[in-house]
């Protein structure tokens, strides 16, 4: 079942009538029963990765709370924090490691068999829906017990609710536990402003996706998968799409979820903040995929800054490291370590590792250059507050964010590496004339399309950027241009969006993550 059929809207329709027809204390069943029906839809054997995670999560929780109990009139505390940590290690290997066969064991037995001739097996095995997402919110979930951030959750049910909540488990956000779990047991009121701001909000989620990022789907697919045919100028174009695609398909995907959550009175976290405004590569990933970068930071990078190995780095560093090098080691290594995790999340391949190691070099280049630039921006009396430096900061981190999608888009590193030496020493400029543009596999019409939801778009943004509340300001206008702000998207869906003739309807790009 895809956001995109009648038998998700049917069952969105039915779970919200029996939602507010139940007695408040069953409430959270229809959404269990409605985030069964969703995920078992398709195919009824991923309920078996989805039951796992549950059972050993959930267990792995209970055990911790009740040695967190025992923890406050322990005699031994050594010993039974050293149970915990064994508890918690094993609940990630469980879970972590089903992740790495479902998504990686296959590629790793290739690499190994080719290295060392070793043969060993590879499996056929279904990619469920969603496995990372998942997997990481339990895991959080483990986590916090450990840490006693909460108290585990007693019933079975309700903490598989927590877990396969059917609006977000196909692409997230990536939800806490002690900031998810209460919103989905309380037995939320019908309220008419939460059904209308919900279906704006989906709306505009179905209108990034299916009107914008279709469409780009036949221009990107077409370079890439031949690029050999295409000069550095018509890679930029590419690139230039496929970061549309991107965004429009992953954060259109994120706004139906929270606007149908939001039906239900459910407030999920935001995932996205306007990027495209970010002026720098730092800013860009704290407003992109917003939750997977607080979970990174929680439970990798400030572990990982603390523990006893970086504190002797640290001491390394001080000793041995001068200026503010010496200080920005232990940071540095830990930064490189996130985001290699967060390439590999991405996928089995070299071109992936590469974009994290990208990530963490220009990271760590920014925060050993900033003194210097700061110098430079004085000695040319640059105002940092002009609205002309503050455009030339977001067209260098839009600069340096394209460069990375090259390596994340392209079908192997090698390939990724060769379109960017082409597009500096080769752009073929005659390629932007000669009909190549016509063999790309849009037409005038989408492009004019596309063209135009982006402008819809960053004129949207840009309110928002400057701190407008739009649904506010809706409010204060008339009935009719109210209903004309959902009949009007409705109808654009319908035409452009649902027969749109020769676009690509195409599944999320971070369904199966």
């Amino acid at each position: 079942m895809t956001f995109f059929s009648l038998p998700f809207v049917a069952l969105v329709a039915a779970a919200l009538l029996l939602y507010y027809l139940a007695p408040g204390k069953w409430r959270w069943l229809v959404l269990l029963g409605a985030s069964l029906a969703f995920y078992l839809w398709k195919s009824p054997a991923a309920g078996a990765y989805i039951l796992f995670t549950v059972l050993t999560n959930w267990l792995a929780g209970l055990r911790l709370g009740a040695l967190n109990a025992k923890a406050k009139a322990a005699e031994d505390k050594a010993a039974l924090k050293r149970r915990k940590r064994w508890l918690l290690a094993a609940a990630l290997v469980l879970n972590f490691g089903l992740l790495f066969v479902v998504k990686y064991w296959n590629d790793a037995a290739k690499v190994v068999s080719s290295v060392s001739g070793l043969s060993l097996p590879v499996f056929e095995l279904l990619m469920p829906l969603g496995l990372s997402f998942y997997v990481f919110q339990s895991a959080g979930y483990v986590i916090d017990c450990y840490r006693g951030k909460h108290a585990p959750e007693k019933n079975v049910l309700k903490f598989a609710l927590f877990v396969s909540f059917f609006p977000q488990v196909v692409q997230g956000p990536i939800s806490r536990f002690h900031q998810l779990q209460p919103q989905l047991i309380e037995p939320h009121r019908f309220e008419a402003d939460n059904l209308k701001y919900g279906i704006q909000l989906a709306l505009w989620g179905y209108l990034k996706k299916m009107i914008v990022a279709d469409r780009c789907v036949a221009l990107v697919s077409t370079v890439f998968n031949a690029p050999e045919k295409f000069g550095g100028a018509v890679y930029v174009i590419a690139v230039v799409f496929y970061c549309i695609q991107l965004y429009c398909d992953f954060s259109g995907g994120i706004d139906i979820t929270r606007g149908v959550a939001q039906m239900f009175g459910i407030d999920l976290v935001e995932n996205f903040r306007r990027p495209i405004f970010a002026v720098s590569l730092a800013d860009y990933w704290r407003r992109w995929h917003i939750t997977l970068g607080t979970w990174m930071r929680d439970y990798v990078f400030y572990p990982l800054s603390f523990s006893k190995a970086f504190v002797r780095l640290s001491r390394f560093g001080r000793k041995h490291l001068r200026g503010k090098a010496s200080k920005v080691l232990p940071m540095a290594a830990a930064t490189f370590i996130v985001y290699i995790i967060i390439g590999i999340w991405h996928g089995a391949n070299l071109r992936y590792i590469f974009f994290g190691f990208y990530n963490g070099v220009l990271m760590t280049a920014a925060v050993l250059l900033a003194s210097p630039f700061a110098r430079l921006r004085k000695k040319l009396r640059c105002d940092k507050d002009t609205w002309w430096y503050h455009a030339f900061q977001v067209l260098r981190t839009a600069l340096l964010v394209l460069v990375g999608r090259y390596i994340t888009r392209a079908p192997r590193l090698l390939v990724a590496l060769q379109m960017l030496k082409k597009t500096l020493l080769h752009p073929c400029l005659y390629q932007l004339s000669d009909g190549t543009l016509g063999t790309l596999g849009i037409e005038t019409a989408d492009v004019i399309v596309v063209l135009a939801g982006v402008a819809v778009l960053l004129t949207v943004e840009t309110m928002q950027e400057r701190g407008v509340k739009i649904r506010k300001a809706l409010e204060r206008r008339s009935v009719l241009v109210q209903w004309l702000c959902l009949f009007v998207p409705l109808l654009l869906l319908t035409l452009l969006g649902i027969f749109r003739g020769t676009a690509i309807q195409a599944e999320f790009i971070y369904q199966q993550f």
